[in-house]
């Protein structure tokens, strides 16, 4: 990879970020959001989605669709539907996975219902996502539960680990009422690449009074061995959790220096690198807006070298005090890291417009190696 190089420069002023590419909604496709990256053999970079049509609500039918990109992401292809909704409410929330045996791997949620049935799933492709395989259903147990997109990880040892969110039922029919929206978390873990899967002996629920709980979690992988979880809250911060077992158990959530809305934070560890890398609504004070408290801006990428302890520094991505921005897919390239994330603004449904954005290397204020 290209980015320490780049980032011996980084002292210097950032350039200007190139132009997006913006999924529009339309009437026929209300929303677009919740995606991942893949990059094939040939050089292609993948991107899947949820797109939705009749309706733009997280309940309202959608469809898993892919684009592609032939120019390292600068422009992309039109839409192909690679999972229907079949007999589903919705599929939705994709994470794309390049496993160690060479196959690609995409997970997604689909809901039965609107409220009470939701999985996780995973399809397999050996043919670099030209055809998918049957869905193989993550998790026994009956019940709501949650895997964000770009979220699916595996471990140097072989290892996948996928962060949950289950939401209790509180009566039996299909109505928000029967939804209690206070989460708690939980991690599956697969040494069989995806054949079967195993819950982790921990769980956690937030220690405080909450309405969200712990909601929309992720995981990476630190140098050491290391695995550092997050989840969002309504807290003012990310709440974390570490694991020294490889995911079998899991410390107690405690606040991070992540200081946001109740909105989700992504973050991976950057190649050949100690150092991770953030996407998250940045509350700390640092970019100061007029905004009310649970505002999904201004969108800041951070960094840290600790992992994940403490995160100097950081980088204004977007900055309208209109907008609302969330839901961010991390991807490296040679070039910088390409983000994918719902941009929306003035006049705009919150989660209507999916933005695909490229960050060089030589923007980021990249830690030098020591």
């Amino acid at each position: 990879m290209l980015w320490l190089a780049a980032g011996l420069a980084a002292a210097k002023a950032a350039p200007v970020l190139p132009a997006p590419t913006d999924i529009e909604p339309t009437a026929e496709h209300p929303r677009s959001s919740e995606g991942s990256f893949a990059t094939l053999r040939s050089g292609r970079i993948i991107f899947c989605y949820s797109r939705f049509y009749g309706g733009g609500e997280d309940s309202s039918p959608s469809a898993i669709a892919e684009i592609h990109s032939d120019d390292r992401g600068k422009t992309w292809s039109a839409p192909r539907i690679v999972v229907p909704t079949g007999d589903n409410q919705n599929v939705m929330s994709v994470s794309l996975l390049r496993l160690a045996s060479g196959k690609l791997a995409l997970f997604y949620l689909a809901k039965k219902n609107k409220w009470l049935d939701c999985h996780p799933y995973v399809r397999f492709s050996d043919d670099e996502g030209a055809t998918w395989g049957p869905a193989v259903k993550i998790g026994a147990a009956p019940g709501y539960f949650e895997l964000n997109n770009d979220r699916a990880v595996q471990l140097r040892s072989g290892r996948l680990i996928l962060p949950v969110s289950l939401y209790r039922a509180t009566g039996t029919t299909d109505t928000q009422a029967s939804w209690d929206s206070r989460a708690i978390i939980l991690w599956y873990f697969s040494d069989d690449d995806g054949a079967t899967w195993t819950e982790s002996s921990t769980w956690w629920s937030i220690p405080a009074v909450s309405r969200s709980g712990l909601q929309e979690p992720g995981v990476v992988e630190l140098a050491d061995g290391t695995l550092f979880s997050w989840s969002r809250t309504d807290q003012g911060a990310q709440y974390g959790f570490r694991s020294r077992d490889r995911g079998q158990t899991w410390s107690a959530p405690v606040p991070t220096e992540l200081k946001s809305p109740e909105s989700p934070a992504s973050i991976k560890r950057l190649p050949g690198s100690d150092a991770l890398i953030a996407v998250f609504n940045d509350h700390s004070g640092r970019f100061p807006f007029p905004l009310p408290a649970k505002k999904r801006t201004p969108l800041v990428v951070a960094l840290s070298t600790d992992g994940g302890d403490t995160w100097p520094t950081r980088q204004l991505l977007e900055d309208d005090p209109s907008g609302w921005y969330c839901y961010t897919a991390i991807h490296f390239t040679d070039e910088g890291v390409l983000l994918a994330y719902c941009a929306s603004t003035q006049g705009l449904p919150h989660l209507s417009r999916l933005r695909i954005r490229l960050v060089p290397w030589n923007w980021l204020q990249l830690p030098t190696r020591r």
